[in-house]
């Protein structure tokens, strides 16, 4: 996957948003204000910070080791970080996306996610 690819994906989903609040380099991508990915895009090799499930993230990181890790400067238990541009296939990586836009988007109140469901 590479960065424009990454990047055009995360904006694909509805009300996703890119925002630079650490730095012109680092894109962070939400939804309604909350967090579902994080990179420097202009990095090699391409990484990606995602929520994960704690059970999921456990058994990707022993799945793909080297290629899924405990999130960099995220909480550990709910965040990984993915390297895009290498070893795991992009079907992999967009599943991984969207599982943490998915929980994102889970976690917001419900007037927020009722909002999302409207064309």
């Amino acid at each position: 996957m590479t960065p424009q690819e990454l990047r055009a994906f995360c904006l694909s989903f509805n009300a996703a948003e890119e925002d630079f609040p650490f730095s012109p380099e680092i894109s962070v991508f939400k939804v309604r204000g909350k967090l579902f990915a994080l990179s420097f895009l202009d990095a090699r090799p391409l990484k990606v910070n995602l929520k994960c499930d704690p059970d999921e993230a456990v058994r990707l990181r022993r799945e793909h080791e080297g290629l899924i890790v405990p999130g960099w400067h995220m909480n550990k238990r709910h965040w990984n970080t993915v390297t895009a541009d290498g070893g795991l296939p992009d079907r992999l990586v967009r599943e991984l996306v969207e599982d943490s836009y998915d929980l994102v988007v889970a976690g917001l109140p419900r007037a927020d996610r009722l909002r999302l469901d409207r064309p």
